[in-house]
């Protein structure tokens, strides 16, 4: 009987560590064929995202920059802005809308030009596209974002040009502390092709504040609307 005991107790060890091997090896089986499917699903994906960019360069760009803008207005109303404010849909879609018709056709046709003018990635045409794009783009950019935003909520020309006095500086160096960084690796490294792409995965972050500064009221605009 002690013997039994004895040897059934050697046994129990060498069961558990067998069952705990079983257990790991099917976890290990699971996680690596998630694994690949997501690595394969992902890969199919970016293969049709490129292929659409041969064939449908500036639609392409345009769907890109309304997904940039649009996910970072949900983000904006939904972290940024009061809780106890209602969730504005048609703001979404006016961001959402800037992002399709002007930010990814005139982003695709700037970098397009700026590209072809200065191909290459040596520092010196790196420092010069980031100089230009800030300096010169940046606050044309600014102009046809709150142009675009009085336009469609159907303000008034004087609206517009408070809106500018009060945010467009904000706007402008704002963009300096993200996309001076973000424009060095841009010209470095991405792809012609791809920029678009780039831009509006950091875009989308930098929607937040660009959506949460374009929708801020001006000072006085508030007694206009009880007016």
């Amino acid at each position: 009987t002690f013997l039994r005991y004895t040897t059934n107790n050697q046994r129990e060890p060498s069961n558990s560590r067998r069952q705990q091997s079983v257990f790991t090896e099917f976890i290990s089986f699971q996680l690596d064929t998630f694994l690949r499917y997501t690595t394969d699903e992902m890969a199919s994906l970016w293969a049709r995202y490129n292929a659409l960019l041969e064939t449908q360069p500036l639609l392409t760009k345009a769907l890109t920059s309304f997904t940039g803008f649009t996910v970072g207005d949900i983000l904006a109303q939904s972290f940024i802005e009061p809780a106890d404010k209602d969730y504005d849909y048609m703001r979404t879609a006016r961001l959402g809308s800037f992002g399709f018709l002007i930010h990814g056709t005139t982003g695709h046709f700037f970098y397009g030009f700026l590209d072809s003018k200065m191909p290459g990635t040596a520092p010196t045409t790196v420092v010069t596209k980031v100089m230009i794009d800030q300096l010169l783009w940046n606050p044309i950019f600014g102009l046809m974002f709150f142009g675009y935003l009085n336009f469609t909520e159907g303000k008034s020309m004087d609206d517009y040009i408070a809106k500018l006095k009060a945010d467009l500086q904000t706007a402008v160096m704002g963009s300096w502390a993200v996309w001076v960084p973000a424009h060095t690796i841009n010209f470095r490294f991405v792809p012609p092709s791809q920029r678009l792409l780039y831009i509006n995965t950091i875009q989308i972050f930098y929607n937040v504040f660009l959506s949460f500064l374009g929708n801020k009221e001006v000072e006085g605009e508030e007694e206009k609307k009880e007016e």
